[in-house]
C-alpha cells in the first residue's frame, strides 16, 4: 500500500491511506509479536519432546519472523537459478556467481544492504547484501541444485523452506521434467503446501514453437500434483540483462510479484505464512502426540485385559480348590464312616467278651490289639484315599494355574504397537517403549521357566518339597509342585490327633457302658480332623493361587510405570499443543482484520 498525501495551500495534509498505513503497520507488529511469542512456546515445546529437526525448524522460523518475505530459488543444477537472480534484481553486476561448472555449493541469501557485502555465516550459508530497492522488501535465496552431491545441501535447504514465503522452480526451458526437482516439489508441497510459482529459464536457448509445449506440460505436470492454478513464466536471463526486457519474460513475472507480493502486501503475506508455518508444525507434533494418546491407551487396555484374565483365571483357580477340597472331604467322610461303624460294631457285648476270651486261650488278638489294628488301619485307608483324591484332582488344579500364566504370555506377545521406531516425531519414545515391552517378555520367560516362582514353600515352610517330587512340563512345575504341597500338609497328620485321642479313650475302657463315651469321642474327633482338612487345605491352596496371580502380576512393574509417566506427559503436551493451536487461531482471526483494512 503507498502513502499519499493531499495539500491544503502549501501544507502538506495528512490523507486517509497515511492513516490506514498507520493502522496497518501497528497492527502487523501487535500480531507479528504475537506470532513471535508464539513461536517461543512451540520452540521450547519442541526442544521438551526431544525433537531436532523440528526445534531447528522452529528456530530458523523464529529468527527470521522480522527478515522481509523470502523467495527460495530452487532447481536442478545448470538451470540458471543464479543467472535467473541476478536479471531479476537488474543491478547490471553478479550479485550470484555465474560460471560454466556448479557454483552454488553453499546457500546464499540475498538481502538489503547499505553496501555491497558477502557475510560468512557458516560453510553452508553465506548472506550477500547488496542496496537494491527491491530488497527492502523481499528477500532472495539461492540454493544447490536438487540434483547436486554437495555435503548436506538437501538438509540444509529443507530449513529454508518451512520459512519461505514462495518458492520458485526453475527448470531448464529445454527440459523442465527432471526427476530430482520433482521430487522435491513434492517433497515441498507435502510436507509444507508453499505457494509456489514455475520459471522456465534459458527460453533464448529453445525454438519459439516448442516453448508453448513445455510450458503447458509444465502446467498440466503441476496440476496434476495437486496445483490448482499454476502460475508458470518463461524467462530469459541473458535477454533481459542485454536489456531485451519485452522478448526476456520478465515483465510478466515482475507483473505477478507486484500484483501478489510487493507494494505493501509483503508483510502481511509473511505474518500469513508464518501463521501457516506454526500450524503445520504444531498439527504435526499434536498428530504426534495423538499417535502417543493411542499407545497409550492401546497399553492401559492391554493391562485391563491381563488384570481381568488374571481375576478370571483366579476365579477358575479357586473353584478347582473348592472341587478338590469337596473331593479330599467325600473321601474322608466315606472312610472315617466305615470306620464308625466298625468301631460300633466291635464294641457290643459280645464282640468284647468273645475277643477277651479269645486272647486269654488263644492267640488271636485281644480287644485292646483289635482297637489299635482298627486306628492304624483308619490311619492307613484315610493316607491311601486322600492320596488317590489327590491324584485324580489336582490336575485340574494345576492346569488352571498353568493357564493363567500362559494366557498373560500370550497377551504380552499379542500387545498392540501403536508408536513404532520410524515414528515421525515420538521415535524415541517408541523405542523406549518397545524397550519395556521386550524386558516384560523376557523378565516373563524366565519367570515361566523357574518352578521356585509357582512352589509353595512359603506357604508351608515346614514341608520342604524336594525336587524329585516335582514333574515339570512346559517349563512350570505346577503339578508337581502342588501336589508334592499338598501331600506334605499337616493335615494329614489330623489322623494321628484322632488316633491319639481314641487311644486315651481306648485305655480306659472297661466295660460296655462306655461304649457311648468311645463312639462319641471318636465322632469328636473325626469331625474336628474334618475341620482342620477342610480349613488348612482350602485356605492354604487358596492362598497358593492367589500368590501366583501377585507373583504374574508383578512382572508389569515397569510397564506400570511406563503407563504412569505417559498419562502425565501426554496430558500435558496435549495441553500445551492445544493452547498454541487456539492462539495461533486467535492471531489468525485478527490478520483477516487486517487483511479486511488492505481492502
Amino acid at each position: 500500500m503507498r502513502c499519499w498525501h493531499t495539500f491544503v495551500g502549501n501544507k502538506p495534509a495528512i490523507g486517509k491511506n497515511t492513516i490506514m498505513s498507520k493502522i496497518l503497520d501497528d497492527n502487523l507488529l501487535t500480531l507479528r509479536a504475537h506470532i513471535d511469542e508464539i513461536a517461543k512456546d512451540l520452540h521450547e515445546l519442541t526442544i521438551e519432546i526431544g525433537h531436532e529437526q523440528l526445534r531447528q525448524t522452529v528456530s530458523e522460523l523464529r529468527n527470521r519472523i522480522n527478515e522481509p518475505f523470502m523467495f527460495v530459488i530452487v532447481g536442478e543444477v545448470k538451470a540458471g537459478k543464479s543467472s535467473f537472480i541476478n536479471a531479476l534484481l537488474s543491478t547490471g553486476k553478479e550479485v550470484c556467481k555465474v560460471a560454466p561448472q556448479p557454483m552454488t555449493d553453499t546457500i546464499q541469501q540475498v538481502i538489503w544492504g547499505e553496501t555491497e557485502q558477502v557475510i560468512q555465516i557458516n560453510p553452508y550459508l553465506k548472506k550477500i547484501t547488496h542496496p537494491v530497492e527491491i530488497l527492502k522488501e523481499i528477500a532472495i535465496v539461492d540454493t544447490p541444485g536438487t540434483n547436486t552431491i554437495v555435503e548436506h545441501h538437501q538438509e540444509i535447504t529443507e530449513r529454508f523452506i518451512p520459512s519461505s514465503d514462495l518458492i520458485v522452480f526453475v527448470f531448464e526451458a529445454k527440459n523442465p521434467y527432471r526427476q530430482s526437482a520433482w521430487d522435491f516439489f513434492d517433497f515441498i508441497h507435502a510436507e509444507w503446501r508453499r505457494k509456489v510459482i514455475f520459471v522456465l529459464q534459458q527460453k533464448d536457448l529453445m525454438a519459439e514453437d516448442d516453448l508453448p509445449i513445455n510450458i503447458n506440460g509444465v502446467h498440466q505436470h503441476a496440476q496434476k500434483k495437486g496445483i490448482e492454478a499454476p502460475q508458470v513464466f518463461a524467462v530469459s536471463a541473458k535477454l533481459e540483462q542485454e536489456g531485451s526486457h519485452a522478448e526476456s519474460g520478465y515483465l510478466p513475472l515482475r507483473e505477478y510479484i507486484r500484483e501478489n507480493i510487493t507494494g505493501g502486501k509483503a508483510p502481511v503475506l509473511k505474518l500469513a505464512n508464518n501463521i501457516s508455518t506454526c500450524r503445520n508444525l504444531n498439527e504435526r507434533i499434536g498428530k504426534g502426540i495423538a499417535d502417543r494418546r493411542k499407545q497409550w491407551e492401546a497399553d492401559l487396555r492391554f493391562r485391563r485385559e491381563v488384570m481381568e484374565t488374571l481375576e478370571k483365571q483366579e476365579g477358575k483357580s479357586l473353584r478347582q480348590v473348592e472341587m478338590l477340597v469337596e473331593n479330599l472331604l467325600a473321601g474322608y467322610d466315606r472312610i472315617t464312616l466305615q470306620k464308625e461303624e466298625e468301631l460300633e460294631e466291635g464294641l457290643s457285648f459280645f464282640s468284647l467278651l468273645k475277643r477277651t476270651i479269645a486272647g486269654i486261650f488263644t492267640k488271636k488278638a485281644s480287644a485292646q490289639e483289635w482297637l489299635e489294628a482298627l486306628a492304624k488301619d483308619l490311619d492307613q485307608q484315610l493316607h491311601l484315599e486322600l492320596q488317590n483324591k489327590l491324584n485324580d484332582n489336582v490336575a485340574d488344579l494345576a492346569d488352571s494355574i498353568q493357564q493363567m500364566a500362559k494366557m498373560i504370555d500370550l497377551k504380552i506377545h499379542q500387545s498392540e504397537t501403536i508408536l513404532r521406531n520410524n515414528h515421525d516425531i515420538f521415535s524415541d519414545i517408541a523405542e523406549r517403549r518397545a524397550t519395556v515391552m521386550q524386558d516384560l517378555q523376557e523378565t516373563f520367560t524366565k519367570f515361566l521357566n523357574r518352578p521356585e516362582n509357582f512352589s509353595a514353600d512359603q506357604l508351608f515352610p515346614d514341608k520342604k518339597l524336594g525336587s524329585a517330587s516335582i514333574a515339570t512340563g512346559g517349563g512350570m512345575a505346577v503339578v508337581g509342585i502342588i501336589l508334592a504341597a499338598v501331600t506334605k500338609l499337616s493335615v494329614f497328620d489330623v489322623t494321628g490327633g484322632v488316633l491319639t485321642s481314641i487311644g486315651v479313650l481306648f485305655a480306659g475302657f472297661t466295660s460296655a457302658a462306655k461304649k457311648r463315651k468311645v463312639v462319641e469321642g471318636f465322632q469328636q474327633e473325626i469331625q474336628k480332623g474334618r475341620g482342620l482338612l477342610q480349613g488348612e487345605l482350602s485356605n492354604k491352596l487358596r492362598s497358593y493361587v492367589t500368590s501366583i496371580k501377585e507373583k504374574i502380576d508383578a512382572n508389569f512393574e515397569g510397564f506400570d510405570a511406563m503407563l504412569e509417566r505417559e498419562e502425565v506427559q501426554v496430558a500435558n503436551l496435549e495441553q500445551r499443543q492445544g493452547g498454541i493451536e487456539g492462539r495461533l487461531g486467535q492471531v489468525e482471526d485478527n490478520l483477516k482484520l487486517v487483511y479486511g483494512l488492505i481492502s
